[in-house]
């Protein structure tokens, strides 16, 4: 994790928001509890909540302090040094009242010389209003960043329109658009093992792997989030940016160096090695579903139509998938004929993120029982590397092979608490380090993959295929990958 050189004055747009206090301020704190704020950092939390400083201090102690560790005089004082460092500001974002916008630049007045973060945790929509207001106040400076959450657009149009808009305030050497599963440690061991290991390279290629699998699960569903969810959809939701994300880590060709360009130029080259999905291939190439109602963790839990504290379900909500499957294929000499397996959902049987990589069984087999080898990473929830291995049980008389694992578990292997992804990038951002961040062709070149699967789904009459919550998904993600013989590695996390 980077260390800030200097003081930093961090400034959230929707710093009140959902994402602010579960995600953003307990990382914050963790790293000030770490050491790794300079003493003269502020966060400077923007919203339309109307609180002077007091307020948001009471209210951050009230939501945040419950989720983070603040036991014992040592630790109180630290929580109350991070509670000093909060400020917040009214702001209008549309900039018809500039009182906000005169406030905030007289709180940054006089402090030019420190790093200034511009995050964003608003809609998409937003981004490009608060980069104009932001610069006709006169409050972005040529060392500014800014900072874009996820998701850049609906589409291809949309996204190239933000980047644009942003783009005319600050250099693409200023923007960081983030992922946060980019910052989580397998995520880099996955560089790690495959770039700083040489037992791996030989055989991670398409004579020895046999095909790939990256699954995102959720067990929540979407209460009080089906208007933006209605909009939004698994495709967009996760496929479009984190599950691509590790398509392109596990896909990458080594880069010439660990550096801020170099990572970047190899992931965009997947993407536009993608072979591309269109028309009549959609429909054999990827599956939709939406959950109905089930058991998911011996509750009972109603389907996406009937969540409760969400508005009443349209057409939009009839037609919406909150599970995607993908067979997406690589056309390059590595990769070639290998498939890659997306698959994401809300409401399944267990949470977990992991990329699953399955190799070819041995060319001529002596022992009966044998089975491929298997290499499991687990980005959540406990992360960690498994290789499956075939081994010999114990026992005289016939020889009796078994699959067992060698595993590298995180938790267990390194001691003291694994950071939070956020905790990672938020370091880096005040770094000034892109590396894990991603690039504007980078975005533009996963939308361009993505956009004619969107297409031809929203231009056609039938429905998402419905799945039980609780179950792993519909039958025809089942069938995706049955048609070749293959299965969905489907292992209970906990």
């Amino acid at each position: 994790m980077s260390e800030t050189p200097h003081p930093a004055d961090l400034i959230v747009f929707g710093g009140t928001g959902d994402l602010s206090m579960r995600k953003l301020l307990p990382a914050l704190y963790h790293c000030d509890r770490d050491g790794l704020l300079a003493r003269e950092t502020r966060i400077i939390a923007l919203s339309r909540g109307g609180l002077d400083d007091a307020d948001f201090r009471g209210k951050v102690d009230a939501q945040v302090r419950g989720s983070v560790p603040v036991d014992g005089p040592a630790e109180q004082e630290l929580w109350q040094r991070f509670l000093a460092r909060l400020h917040h500001v009214t702001i209008d974002v549309t900039g018809e009242d500039p009182t906000g916008w005169t406030r905030l630049g007289e709180l940054l007045a006089g402090h030019e010389e420190r790093d200034r973060v511009f995050y964003l945790a608003s809609p998409p929509m937003t981004f490009g209003p608060f980069c104009r207001q932001a610069h006709r106040a006169g409050l972005v400076t040529p060392a500014s960043r800014v900072v874009l959450e996820k998701p850049l657009g609906r589409d291809l149009a949309s996204a190239q329109a933000i980047n644009d808009e942003v783009g005319a305030i600050f250099h693409e050497r200023q923007i960081f658009r983030i992922d946060h599963y980019l910052g989580k440690e397998t995520v880099q061991n996955l560089l790690v093992l495959r770039f700083a290991n040489a037992f791996l390279e030989p055989i991670w290629n398409s004579l020895w792997i046999d095909h790939v699998q990256i699954t995102v699960a959720e067990t929540v569903g979407t209460p009080g989030r089906r208007g933006y969810y209605d909009h939004a959809g698994a495709l967009r939701d996760m496929v479009q940016n984190h599950l691509l994300q590790l398509l392109c880590l596990v896909a990458m060709e080594a880069p010439a160096r660990n550096d801020r360009e170099s990572i970047r130029d190899e992931k965009v080259k997947v993407l536009q090695a993608l072979r591309p999905i269109a028309g009549s291939e959609v429909d054999r190439f990827t599956v939709r579903g939406q959950y109905t109602a089930g058991v998911c963790g011996g509750v009972p839990v109603p389907g996406y139509l009937d969540e409760p504290d969400s508005k009443p379900p349209t057409e939009a909500s009839h037609r919406v998938e909150t599970f995607a499957a993908i067979r997406a294929e690589v056309k390059n000499w590595r990769w070639a004929g290998v498939p890659f397996y997306l698959r994401t959902g809300k409401r399944m049987p267990y949470r977990c993120s992991e990329i699953v990589v399955q190799f070819k069984d041995v060319p001529h087999s002596i022992f009966p029982g044998s089975a491929p080898n298997r290499l499991v990473l687990r980005l959540q929830p406990s992360e960690g590397i498994r290789l499956h291995i075939m081994a010999k049980e114990p026992g005289a008389g016939e020889v009796a092979l078994k699959p067992v694992p060698l595993s590298l578990s995180f938790a267990d292997t390194f001691t003291g608490r694994v950071p939070d992804a956020y905790e990672r990038l938020l370091m880096d951002v005040l770094a000034g380090n892109p590396t894990l961040f991603m690039r504007r062709d980078e975005v533009e070149a996963a939308w361009r993959w993505i956009d004619p699967i969107l297409t031809e789904w929203e231009s056609q009459s039938m429905l998402p295929e419905p799945y039980p919550a609780g179950t792993p998904g519909p039958a025809g993600a089942h069938e995706l990958v049955g048609r070749s013989g293959r299965t969905w590695h489907d292992e209970d996390p906990s």
